[in-house]
């Protein structure tokens, strides 16, 4: 990509496809007219025009391309994690000293004065903000947003408009709410205090997906919505001011999405698996918010009947919607469909790609079906429906499985805030509901609680992964939980990713008494989790691990216990 070619990146007259191209150009030659954008030597981004993205898109080129469209996951905790029982002993602080957090969510209101240290200075030590652009101030090889330094940042503060020297904003807050768990001042008298608040950030506000995208999987406009290449690009970027500044770090990630496989396979997913098993990096996600939305289904076909039947109740006045169905291996899997008002679709048969079209005679809903009988990054079967004014009331499909072996399918809808909470299947399975990319296997996925009670967080998305590994793995405090607002105020919330906020503060503390302390110098995000996990608390009465709670509740005053005896110095 050249700097001529860069407003590729944010024109909606070109879509980014995420290619795994391992250096080879020519597996970039079927996409006509595409520019090319590497991540890293494996993956890239293309940019193609826009008119490529048809209705038979999926057909010729395959699901895989297409980026997944991610959704924030939120709407006291320090001492329930056990972090003030820490602090209260002589000669043990861990405040987050020498190590650096990210956030990859909304941005940040960088004026609250919860981000700034006793004399004035901000903990921000970097901010790229991907909406606002620049001619080259974004950072090396993105080609695009702007990036702000802490020299500029503190100039800004001390000015009488800040402003008007570094613009980024976070008109949403939940970004702001993210990072003021982690790195927050402690407030006398609002029961607020970030996990590690001697720690610096990194904040990455991030663009919002193009309109192609939206439209292409009929999610609405008025709503965050974000492409996972970007995510990407700010994990990537994150990383390399971490080892520009040469401290560890903590990352943060707030957001996902139900669209994908669900068992940590695919691009996004294989370099988040990357830095997480890195020394000095450590990647807490957010397991969801999906437990009790209704949008998920699963069965098993019994081969005495060849199908089994799913219901899906539509609300009034859904403009439409994506739906997607996993088959199980080795079995291959059709459908065929019954409408509201009786009009029926006959069993569309597999085969190695189906494109087509479905419009009704009583009603004027379009559904566009993709089969993917081999899924690029699964191998898996994927049965793609794209819903366009669906009419209200209940659809009935037959899901039909072919195979010598009992056959498995998994039904995802879009996540919550992408469809309407009137639209839900008639028999919900609250499983297998975390978010990806929450479901890749190396780093932290937290799932929230309410530590006045110890409740399990109601909406909280539940384990395992599709292939039955265990997420998440850990429960952190995440409902009725105390957050700074836009107002420079605090108010309360809850969501799943308050929780990862938690642990990623908590890992922040263990980077520093690992690295910047020099008791585990190669201590990472598996290291970090499996001590976790040996000190969770956990509640009598459970079986552990367990889908709900995965193996307990974090607990850093215990891990350290267990730290002890293996490291009897400390």
């Amino acid at each position: 990509m050249t700097q001529e070619e860069k407003y590729k990146i944010i024109s909606n007259d070109f879509v980014d496809l995420y290619i795994e191209y391992n250096r080879n150009p020519k597996l970039l030659d079927i996409y006509q007219g595409a520019t090319t954008h590497p991540i890293n030597t494996r993956y890239a981004i293309a940019y193609v025009p826009a008119s490529q993205l048809t209705e038979e898109f999926i057909s010729k080129r395959g699901y895989a391309p297409l980026p997944h469209l991610y959704g924030l996951t939120s709407e006291k905790s320090i001492e329930a994690s056990g972090v003030n029982k820490l602090r209260r002993l002589p000669g043990f602080s861990l405040r987050g000293n020498g190590v650096i957090t990210a956030v990859i969510d909304t941005g940040i209101d960088y004026t609250n004065p919860i981000f700034q240290r006793e004399d004035g200075s901000s903990k921000i030590i970097a901010i790229w903000d991907q909406t606002i652009d620049s001619a080259n101030r974004y950072p090396e090889n993105t080609f695009y947003g702007t990036e702000y330094s802490s020299e500029e940042i503190n100039k800004a503060l001390k000015s009488e408009n800040p402003l008007q020297l570094v613009p980024s904003t976070d008109t949403n807050g939940h970004g702001t709410m993210l990072a003021g768990l982690i790195v927050g001042s402690e407030v006398a008298g609002s029961d607020f205090s970030g996990v590690v608040p001697d720690s610096d950030i990194i904040i990455v506000k991030l663009k919002e997906a193009k309109q192609v995208f939206r439209d292409f999987f009929i999610i609405p406009s008025d709503v965050p919505c974000y492409q996972e290449n970007d995510i990407a690009w700010a994990l990537d970027y994150v990383v390399k001011v971490a080892r520009r500044e040469k401290k560890p770090l903590s990352i943060c990630i707030g957001v996902g999405s139900s669209q994908g496989s669900h068992d940590g396979r695919g691009p996004f997913d294989n370099t988040l698996g990357f830095y997480a098993d890195s020394i000095g990096i450590a990647v807490s996600i957010a397991a969801g918010n999906e437990g009790n939305g209704g949008r998920h289904f699963y069965s098993t076909v019994d081969s005495s009947v060849g199908y089994s039947t799913v219901e899906l109740k539509v609300g009034e006045n859904e403009p439409g919607f994506a739906m997607e169905i996993w088959g199980t291996l080795p079995n291959t899997y059709s459908i065929d469909i019954y409408s509201p008002s009786g009009e029926y679709i006959p069993r569309i048969s597999e085969s190695l790609r189906v494109n087509q079209e479905v419009r009704f005679i009583f009603e004027d809903t379009v559904i566009y079906i993709d089969y993917q009988l081999v899924e690029t990054h699964t191998g898996s079967q994927l049965i793609l429906l794209r819903f366009k004014n669906p009419t209200a009331g209940i659809w009935r499909f037959r899901v039909y499985s072919r195979g010598d072996l009992m056959g498995a399918f998994h039904i995802w809808l879009p996540m919550d805030g992408f469809i309407s909470n009137n639209t839900s299947f008639i028999q919900p399975d609250p499983y297998t509901t975390v978010l990806n990319p929450g479901n890749t296997i190396q780093p932290i996925t937290v799932t929230a609680y309410n530590p006045n009670n110890d409740a399990l967080y109601l909406q909280a998305s539940k384990g395992y992964s599709r292939e039955n590994k265990i997420k998440p793995e850990l429960a952190a405090p995440g409902d009725n939980i105390v957050i700074p607002n836009l107002q420079k105020g605090f108010t309360t919330a809850s969501g799943t990713s308050l929780a990862a906020a938690h642990t990623a503060g908590i890992a922040a503390m263990l980077l520093q008494w690992g690295i910047v302390e020099g008791n585990y110098p190669r201590i990472d995000s598996i290291a970090i989790k499996k001590y976790l996990i040996r000190g969770a608390k956990r509640i009598p009465g459970q079986t552990y691990p367990n889908r709900d709670w995965g193996y307990g509740i974090i607990d850093l005053y215990n891990t350290l216990n267990v730290l002890r005896a293996d490291f009897p110095n400390i």
